[in-house]
C-alpha cells in the first residue's frame, strides 16, 4: 500500500492497466483461458497476462514474487503439487500479493468426495494418447489444406470453410483442428471460379462465413497499415468488398450450405456454432 495526501492508496487501483501472472507446473493453458475470459468482463480496461509456465521448485516461484511484487501484480495460478502451492502462498503473503489458486479448492473438494487423494501430478491434461496424435494430425491437415492451396482436401475434410478473405477462416480452421477436427478452407474470390468438388460433397459440411462491409473494410485496412501499402488500395475499397461478398453469398447459395455471419464474433463463438450443425 502507499499513501497519497494522506489517504492509503492501493497500487494496483491507480495502474492504467491490471498484470496478472499466471503460474503454472505445466503449460499454463488454463489459467490463462480462465483469466482471458475474466479479463473480456472489464473492456476496455487494459489486463496483460505474462504466463510462467512450468515451475518446478522454490527457485522459480522466488523469481515469480519478485516480478509480481515489483509489478504490481497478481498471481493466479495452477500449481498442482503441493509443496509448490503452499510455498507460493506463503510467499505472497509475505511481500502482500494477491494469489488466485484455481486448482486448490477444486482439488480438495473432489478429493473429499472421491475419498481419495488426487496424483498431484502436473501436465497431464496433455497426454500423449490417440486423442493428441489426432489433434497433431489434424493441425497438419488444415496447414496443407490453408487458403485452397490444395483442393483435393475438399475430400477428406470433416469441414470445409468458404468465403472472402479476411473472414477468421485460417484461425477457424485452426481452432477447429484443435478439437480434431480436419479442416479446408477455399477462398471466395470474384475472378477466380470455385473448385466444382465444393458442388459435389455434402453440403452439411460446408460452410460459408459472411461479414458486414463495413466491417471488414476497417479489417482490411488495418491489414494494410500493417504491411505498409495504402490504405486506398482496391482491397479494402468498400465497393469492391461488397462485390465480393456479393459473389460469396451466391456461391454459397448455390452450393446450399450453412452461411455464419461472423461480424463482431470471436473464432470460438462462430466454431462453437459450426461444432453444434455438425453435431
Amino acid at each position: 500500500m502507499e499513501l497519497s495526501r494522506g489517504k492509503v492508496v492501493n497500487p494496483i487501483l491507480s495502474q492504467q492497466k491490471l498484470i496478472i501472472f499466471v503460474a503454472s507446473d505445466s503449460a499454463g493453458e488454463t489459467g490463462e483461458a480462465v483469466v482471458k475470459a475474466a479479463a473480456t468482463q472489464f473492456y476496455p480496461k487494459v489486463v496483460e497476462i505474462r504466463r510462467i509456465a512450468f515451475i518446478q521448485d522454490s527457485g522459480a516461484i522466488e523469481l515469480l514474487i519478485q516480478a509480481a511484487k515489483r509489478e504490481h501484480a497478481i498471481i493466479v495460478f495452477t500449481l498442482v503439487v503441493p509443496e509448490l502451492r503452499e510455498y507460493l502462498l506463503v510467499k505472497a503473503r509475505k511481500h502482500h500479493i494477491k494469489t488466485i489458486d484455481l486448482m486448490g479448492n477444486l482439488l480438495q473438494t473432489m478429493e473429499h468426495s472421491f475419498g481419495q487423494e488426487a496424483r498431484h501430478k502436473p501436465g497431464m491434461i496433455h497426454p500423449l494418447d490417440e486423442d493428441y496424435f489426432k489433434k497433431v494430425e489434424a493441425v497438419e491437415f488444415a496447414v496443407k489444406y490453408d487458403d485452397g492451396r490444395d483442393f483435393t482436401g475438399i475430400l477428406q475434410a470433416d469441414i470445409v470453410l468458404v468465403g472472402v478473405s479476411r473472414t477468421s477462416k485460417t484461425p477457424l480452421s485452426m481452432f477447429l483442428a484443435h478439437k480434431t477436427y480436419k479442416v479446408a478452407n477455399v477462398p471466395l474470390v470474384p475472378e477466380i471460379t470455385p473448385p466444382d468438388l465444393l458442388y459435389t460433397v455434402n453440403n452439411k459440411k460446408i460452410f460459408g462465413l459472411t461479414i458486414n462491409p463495413d466491417k471488414l473494410n476497417k479489417i482490411r485496412s488495418e491489414r494494410l497499415k500493417m504491411l505498409g501499402l495504402p490504405g486506398n488500395a482496391s482491397y479494402a475499397n468498400l465497393e469492391r468488398i461488397s462485390q465480393e461478398l456479393e459473389f460469396a453469398q451466391q456461391i454459397m447459395s448455390r452450393i446450399g450450405c450453412t452461411v455464419i455471419d461472423v461480424t463482431n464474433k470471436a473464432v470460438e463463438e462462430t466454431a462453437s456454432v459450426i461444432l453444434e450443425r455438425i453435431g
